[in-house]
């Protein structure tokens, strides 16, 4: 059985993800989708000039969305990342314009026999997880969001650095919207299993700067090329790569949570069927208010 994932939105975050997974040889069958024929086209010659010095193959089609009726994910990957600039950036700058093109490619995936897996990049990630959600109809476990597994990643990187370790040696959560109203809960954050707040403390370091500095990480990479790409998609295809081999991966991804009433990014186990498991962290009171806050400014802009 072969597998297939499709990509819709070639753009820089949406080739990058296909880059990943030709170069990486992890699908089958890979299916990309743009309204620039021009470019979609460009990208899947690039990519076919590219196995030759591949040990695997990739079969690739082109704005097909009949391809779709047997894949395993499809990635949602369009938005309009140009209008996040200004002196108060914000992910909600793309709410209107992404929110119709979202609307546009689900009343295409309607017509599809697709019931797989929906990953969803497009910002503001959790409306837009939201979204996708309610027009297909899909099953709640069934559509993602990455959520903050980039931010989370942002957070292990800026405490890395911070503690001079590897990022892979920090343990914790970013939790909330995929925006400005994220937090990094510091109460699950570990350095080399060492409460960070005990670390911190010995160093002398802001702690709430490093969480702003998290929050801004994604404006900080717009401002310096323009756009963002290689983090989301790396946590993108991480995900994808979760449900394809039925991992049963913990993640922070933006997934339904009832009593929040809303999409917002705390840690579930993922694997085949999407979200398998919700887990429950034991929180501080002013986490919970935190999360709380962003669970309400999520819904205020649905």
């Amino acid at each position: 059985m072969s597998r297939k994932i499709g990509i819709i939105g070639m753009g820089n975050v949406g080739a990058a993800c296909a880059h990943y997974l030709v170069a990486g040889g992890f699908v089958d069958d890979l299916v990309l989708i743009d309204t620039n024929e021009q470019k979609v086209q460009a990208d899947a010659l690039d990519f076919e000039d590219a196995m030759a010095n591949l040990p695997t193959h990739t079969n690739i089609f082109v704005n097909d969305y009949s391809q779709l009726d047997d894949a395993d994910i499809i990635i949602s990957a369009v938005g309009h990342i140009k209008l996040l600039g200004g002196d108060h950036p914000n992910r909600f700058a793309e709410l209107k314009p992404t929110g119709d093109d979202v609307r546009a490619v689900a009343a295409k995936l309607k017509t599809t026999a697709f019931n797989g897996i929906l990953i969803v990049i497009s910002n503001p990630n959790d409306v837009m997880t939201s979204l996708y959600q309610q027009i297909l109809g899909l099953p709640k476990n069934h559509v993602i969001g990455t959520g903050t597994l980039l931010d989370g990643a942002r957070m292990k990187r800026a405490v890395g650095q911070a503690f001079g370790v590897d990022p892979r040696s920090v343990e914790g959560y970013n939790l909330g919207e995929h925006g400005n109203s994220q937090f990094t809960a510091w109460s699950t954050v570990k350095v080399l299993d060492h409460p960070v707040a005990d670390l911190a403390k010995k160093k002398g370091l802001d702690l709430e700067q490093i969480n702003h500095d998290v929050m801004m990480g994604g404006f900080t990479v717009f401002n310096g090329k323009g756009y963002t790409n290689y983090g989301v998609s790396t946590a993108a295809i991480r995900l994808a790569l979760a449900i394809l081999n039925d991992a049963h991966t913990e993640m922070p991804v933006s997934n339904y949570r009832e009593e929040y009433g809303t999409y917002l990014s705390y840690p579930a186990i993922i694997g085949r069927d999407g979200v398998l498991q919700q887990l429950q962290l034991d929180l501080p009171q002013d986490e919970l208010d935190k999360l709380q806050a962003s669970a309400d400014y999520i819904k205020k802009n649905l």
